[in-house]
């Protein structure tokens, strides 16, 4: 994959972050927090486990040791908070993917999952999962909406390549 699909990639991945961010922050108050049919129990810790995959992926990429046992936070932080944070780690994603070269994408992380075992992914093959994993799991936000029940935005890649226009997308 070139490095220009991983750019593109990550542009959509902050944009769909950003509209399901928007859109929980405008459902009525207690909403996010409130217990759903899901793995996650709700929507904060939904977007917190994205945020520690993210985090955990960081640091593998980074060849640096994470500290998590587990993929998930203890408790949720505030939306506003944990938005802050997944816009500063989207930000760091975006960067590292523009100054990498094709060769480096190309290189083999060697890590150990937080569930226990070996892994071993290529650096774009890392990225790849972080876009990936995020949109599945914004997928989870979207059923949970409808247990609000309130209407999700559509955050699927060919929205943002017509609605973010060429230039960004």
């Amino acid at each position: 994959m070139s490095t220009t699909h991983l750019h593109k990639l990550l542009r959509y991945r902050a944009w769909a972050d950003g509209l399901i961010y928007e859109a929980v922050a405008a459902l009525p108050t207690g909403a996010a927090e409130a217990p759903r049919a899901s793995i996650f129990s709700n929507m904060l810790c939904t977007l917190s486990h994205t945020w520690v995959v993210d985090d955990i992926f960081r640091a593998h990429l980074q060849g640096r040791a994470h500290g998590y046992s587990r993929r998930n936070t203890p408790e949720p932080l505030p939306l506003d908070e944990r938005w802050r944070r997944q816009q500063a780690m989207n930000d760091w994603y975006l960067d590292y993917a523009r100054q990498m070269m094709p060769a480096q994408a190309a290189e083999s992380v060697r890590f150990q999952f937080v569930g226990g075992g070996e892994g071993c992914m290529t650096r774009e093959e890392i990225i790849l999962h972080v876009v990936n994993h995020a949109t599945y799991h914004r997928g989870f936000v979207a059923d949970m909406f409808y247990q609000v029940p309130a209407t999700p935005p559509a955050t699927d890649l060919p929205v943002f390549l017509r609605d973010a226009g060429p230039a960004t997308a």
